[in-house]
């Protein structure tokens, strides 16, 4: 009878040990715990799938795709991602070198990647008569400035 009383009593304290532990909360900060995006939080101690991504990318050409668009008879540039307008410019405006994303007078765009940290985009740059000189496939990648010279292809 006494083993029988011990065992009882053994059952019973597994038993609620085992209940008391599965009813402990869980104290973890969850947030974005991936320093790349636009919501991290640096206390999460716990990943939640809910991080977003930022890309910034800029385009430039040199005095040679200039002189050459010009000769082209090309005086306006309208610059096109994804199908939307992110901003013109006159042929006769180019760079010595790349600009820094967001540089005045620079073509640049900020896209919002959701959650993927990069995401590829079409480019089109057409001139004030509509002609196409550009359609290129761009990558925009997570916190990044994507610097994108656009060269001229004498056709």
């Amino acid at each position: 009878m006494k083993k029988a009383i011990s065992l009882f009593i053994f059952v019973i304290l597994i038993g609620g040990f085992s209940i008391t532990n599965s009813c402990k909360k869980d104290n973890k900060i969850r947030g974005c715990m991936d320093k790349d995006s636009k919501d991290y939080n640096a206390t999460a101690q716990e990943d939640d799938g809910s991080c977003l991504f930022d890309g910034e990318i800029v385009f430039w050409y040199d005095k040679i795709a200039s002189d050459g668009l010009i000769a082209d008879g090309a005086n306006a540039l309208t610059f096109y991602l994804g199908g939307q307008v992110i901003g013109s410019s006159a042929t006769s405006v180019f760079w010595s070198g790349s600009p820094a994303c967001g540089q005045n007078g620079s073509i640049t765009a900020t896209e919002d990647l959701g959650k993927v940290k990069t995401h590829a985009y079409t480019l089109s740059v057409k001139d004030q008569t509509g002609f196409e000189y550009w359609n290129i496939l761009i990558n925009i990648d997570a916190n990044t400035c994507t610097q994108y010279q656009l060269v001229w292809n004498n056709k």
